[in-house]
């Protein structure tokens, strides 16, 4: 199995730290999308025709493509994705907040900050750190009653939402208004086989959000 990869892309490090939870063994292919490699003739036709990372080759000639459903292919048949179908239909729905709500307003703002375009896009900066901010509103609310996001238990919905919920701080989004939230987060990373912080992105990126 092999994983081409971004090692500062956040949707990349959710699958890391599922493989990483479920201890499988993977081959890590690095992917270096601002030197183009994403979009050659051969990543286009083959892996991606979107020009994107990650990539899940889970046997030779077959890809997946998309951070989450590539979850939701590692996950199956273990316990980090019900059974149930209405819980299961629940990750389904915390998967795609976290798509719709969270990663384009803290994962775009988050690298406009690190890689300097914050500058050239002000309002548009502002207006997504507060789309993330009410996005981390939607999660406190859910995360006060609730140990996890689904069944009381980790799911790879966990995964999903952690990504890009414990690097807020990047883009100054205090992580104490959200007691819940860090809460949660602590209990995520304190479970076997957690794996560190996102690598920086490279001085001269030039693509909109990995």
């Amino acid at each position: 199995m092999r994983l081409y990869d971004y090692a500062p892309s956040a949707n990349g490090y959710k699958l890391r730290l599922l493989l990483s939870w479920l201890d499988r063994p993977y081959e890590l292919v690095p992917v270096d999308i601002f030197a183009g490699e994403s979009r050659t003739e051969d990543f286009l036709r083959h892996k991606n025709p979107d020009g994107r990372i990650p990539v899940l080759e889970p046997e030779p000639g077959r890809f997946l493509a998309e951070s989450n459903a590539i979850l939701l292919f590692l996950a199956e048949g273990t316990p980090l994705l019900p059974q149930d179908a209405f819980e299961r239909a629940q990750v389904h729905q915390w998967l795609f907040f976290e798509q719709n709500a969270v990663e384009p307003n803290i994962g775009t703002a988050r690298f406009w900050k690190l890689t300097g375009r914050a500058p050239r896009h002000p309002e548009t900066f502002l207006l997504r750190i507060e789309a993330g901010r009410n996005a981390l509103k939607s999660l406190e609310r859910h995360l006060q009653h609730h140990t996890f996001l689904v069944g009381e238990r980790p799911t790879v919905a966990d995964i999903g939402l952690y990504a890009y919920a414990h690097v807020a701080p990047d883009v100054g989004l205090d992580l104490g208004d959200f007691p819940a939230v860090s809460a949660w987060l602590a209990r995520v990373k304190a479970r076997p086989g957690h794996i560190g912080a996102l690598a920086p992105y490279t001085a001269n990126a030039h693509v909109t959000n990995p």
